[in-house]
């Protein structure tokens, strides 16, 4: 399976990207912002990470969201596909492996077991 950068705008993002291109690894970025994260995709990575992992709880926009007062995980998941601005970016997916924020040792040994080419 293929490897999967869900990004945004953000630093994090750029420094993620420009760590598999220097590895030469080759990747599929989706601009989760614009585009959107699928259902399937959303409880993939939760179920790798844990959907708190995927919230980013440290900006205004999360605690003005009613996400923030729910413990609801479909209302949770359904909230973040509705506003992925509320996501905790990059989100980097190969597989059932699955990173939030910028992980370079994970990726490092996701590459060691090849687990990604």
């Amino acid at each position: 399976m293929g490897l999967q950068i869900y990004a945004g705008k953000g630093f994090d993002t750029q420094k993620a990207e420009r760590f598999f291109k220097e590895r030469r690894i080759s990747y599929q970025r989706v601009d989760v912002l614009k585009y959107g994260i699928g259902k399937r995709e959303l409880e993939s990575v939760a179920a790798a990470v844990g959907l708190d992992a995927l919230c980013d709880k440290d900006t205004k926009a999360w605690r003005e969201s009613v996400l923030a007062y729910t413990q609801s995980r479909d209302t949770i998941l359904s909230g973040l596909m509705e506003k992925p601005q509320l996501l905790r970016l990059p989100i980097v997916r190969s597989g059932k492996l699955a990173t939030v924020g910028y992980c370079p040792d994970v990726w490092e040994k996701w590459i060691e077991e090849k687990k990604i080419l």
